[in-house]
């Protein structure tokens, strides 16, 4: 029976293992996945794992998703463009990072039937999802990116890969169409970003996180009558990216797979 895993820390909250359970008992597959703590210094051990097929394939959540990168043999062009990984798969008996975050979140965006081409957006946060974040808005053509990070020489790193961005000071707020929460503050009841929501006109405010599927920021900003939307669907689509690469199945998305997710 072959191993899959998602690793990360914090990992309670990740419900991948039932997303791709629920897709390998649908095919049959001969295979289970699960979900794995790790500190740092275990990320060596459980590649060296994988080289020699005791595992099969891994997904990589915070805040690993550039940590792998020097134990792996090759990038994918997104992974590399982005310097983040978030899905592992061997090819030829090399390990491959490659980035389905980019597609899922992509994907989840045009679902809101919200446009980004020639609008602006703000990102909150410079972890390890904002690179695929910012590559996503890039591609759809978003005119000008803002980005707002606590450690803000964290944020002007970001620069030297994505040059077209714009820092600002953490609390400050600038007019943009598109508002993202890409920071952890949300996964913890009671977390809540400090926002003037009165000042952020956005016709959409996005959290990445989607367990729990109402952050404090989503609340706040649906009480001051904005459109809002959880990753929720940005988490499937990257799985479905991720299970076709390891599987060669493109697994259905439908309601029952929706309903999974809550």
């Amino acid at each position: 029976m072959r191993k899959y895993l998602v690793i990360g820390n914090p990992i309670e909250h990740s419900l991948s293992p039932l997303l791709h359970n629920f897709w390998i008992k649908n095919y049959n597959i001969n295979a289970f996945y699960e979900k794995q703590l790790l500190e740092k210094k275990d990320i060596e051990k459980i590649l060296s794992d994988m080289r020699v097929s005791k595992i099969h394939g891994i997904n990589v959540t915070v805040p690993f998703k550039n940590t792998v990168i020097p134990f792996l043999d090759q990038l994918s062009d997104t992974a590399q463009e982005t310097q983040s990984v978030n899905t592992i798969f061997k090819r030829q008996n090399k390990l491959v990072g490659d980035n389905t975050d980019v597609y899922g979140f992509s994907e989840a965006v045009k679902l809101t039937n919200f446009d980004p081409a020639n609008k602006s957006a703000l990102i909150l946060g410079a972890g390890g999802v904002v690179p695929s974040v910012l590559l996503a808005l890039k591609n759809m053509g978003v005119d000008q990116i803002t980005l707002s990070n606590r450690t803000k020489e964290k944020a002007i790193n970001l620069k030297k890969n994505f040059p077209f961005l714009k820092v600002i000071d953490w609390g400050e707020t600038i007019k943009s169409d598109l508002i993202i929460n890409a920071t952890s503050i949300g996964i913890k009841q009671n977390d809540e970003i400090k926002l003037d929501y009165t000042k952020l006109d956005g016709q959409l405010f996005y959290d990445v996180i989607y367990n729990p599927p109402k952050t404090k920021f989503l609340e706040n900003a649906k009480k001051s009558g904005k459109k809002t939307e959880n990753g929720k669907n940005m988490f499937i689509y990257q799985a479905m990216k991720a299970f076709q690469t390891w599987h060669g199945i493109k697994p259905e998305i439908n309601d029952e797979v929706r309903d999974l997710i809550k």
